[in-house]
């Protein structure tokens, strides 16, 4: 269990990542998905903060998750969003009407492999895209979070006024 002060952080991972370690292992890798989990885990945690990792076959589910980070009290979200980067207009409006910025990450080249998935429907609302390192892009995704302050918890909303007709 993390310190009650420790900085947080999102990690998501979409559809088919929970098959990690035995779907296409040439493109993918061996590291499972328990394994990756691990690792994000121990990164974070060499820099000082708490990472919550989950996985989802279902877009509705991940946009619950980016839609309840802030009032979950995370900083940053790292997200693999898997097949639903290509097509999800529902997960690129999610992460544009949420405040905590999200780091766009890839196990492979998506560049260097079919043409449907050289394009991202969430890369002009994300602050960033890092694809093709395997395992390390999440790493370099959990760096650069903290490179924008995203670790920190943000700061709470101000009240509106609500005036009356």
């Amino acid at each position: 269990m993390a310190p009650a002060r420790a900085l947080r952080l999102l990690v998501l991972h979409g559809p088919n990542l929970n098959v990690l370690g035995t779907r296409e292992p040439a493109v993918y890798g061996r590291v499972t998905l328990a394994e990756l989990d691990a690792r994000v885990r121990a990164h974070a945690q060499r820099r000082g903060v708490h990472a919550v990792c989950r996985q989802s076959n279902h877009e509705g589910q991940l946009v619950d998750w980016l839609q309840a980070a802030r009032r979950e009290g995370f900083g940053a979200v790292v997200l693999n969003a898997g097949a639903l980067t290509h097509y999800s207009v529902a997960l690129r409006d999610a992460i544009a009407a949420i405040e905590v910025p999200v780091i766009e990450v890839h196990l492979s080249n998506v560049h260097a492999r079919e043409p449907f998935r050289h394009h991202s429907m969430i890369a002009a609302v994300v602050r960033g895209q890092i694809a093709g390192f395997g395992v390390t892009s999440y790493l370099l995704g959990i760096d650069a979070a903290l490179e924008l302050g995203g670790g920190a918890p943000p700061p709470p909303r101000p009240a509106r006024s609500r005036a009356r007709r």
